[in-house]
């Protein structure tokens, strides 16, 4: 079974973006490195991040804000829980979120799960793209979500419509150019029909 081991942001500003992911709480699930590539509007992905409760998604965007993110969506209520939104100053998104609707502790920020969100044309066809390079499915809900098994991994892969992760997020789906993200795994270097760039992890 192929191994998904890690996610590397590709930023304007490697240090500047260290810091941020610092003081965020991430800097343990995501790796970053310097790059110029032109990119425009919606880059097709999110990160996110899974939560106990309301009040840790609390202190986790006002860390975020903190140190320079920018608020895409105010945490609310919802009839799944209470989730927000946030864009990094790299141009990442983040959302974090819990199923649950009370505190039942003190806010900590604590990560139960985090997971990269990749927005694709085509959700079934990725998944065979993916299982065809050795991932192996979880969850599968048709053309509207697939979950990796990635036991192994500090981040879980999982695949939306590119529309609805835009809209999941606040943003228009429009965008160009560089994904700006780059994802490693044992399975060697590729790229898959959306344009994700993959390449061997180091040793």
């Amino acid at each position: 079974m192929t191994s998904f081991e890690s996610v590397t942001l590709e930023v304007p500003d490697p240090s500047a973006a260290d810091a941020f992911y610092r003081a965020f709480g991430l800097s343990s699930y995501v790796n970053v490195r310097a790059t110029d590539a032109p990119t425009t509007g919606f880059r097709g992905f999110a990160l996110s991040l899974v939560v106990s409760q309301p009040g840790n998604v609390d202190a986790f965007i006002d860390a975020a804000l903190d140190a320079g993110a920018t608020l895409l969506k105010p945490a609310t209520k919802s009839f799944w829980g209470y989730g927000g939104v946030v864009r990094a100053p790299d141009g990442t998104i983040c959302k974090i979120a819990t199923s649950k609707k009370k505190d039942t502790g003190p806010a900590a920020r604590h990560v139960d799960q985090i997971a990269l969100l990749l927005g694709v044309a085509d959700v079934k066809a990725s998944k065979r793209f993916y299982a065809d390079r050795g991932l192996a499915v979880a969850k599968s809900f048709g053309g509207k979500y697939v979950e990796f098994d990635t036991p192994s991994a500090p981040v879980t892969l999982a695949l939306y419509p590119r529309r609805a992760l835009a809209k999941d997020t606040g943003l228009s789906q429009e965008g160009a150019g560089s994904h700006r993200i780059v994802i490693g795994s044992d399975a060697g270097p590729f790229t898959d029909p959306d344009g994700f760039v993959w390449e061997a992890s180091s040793a």
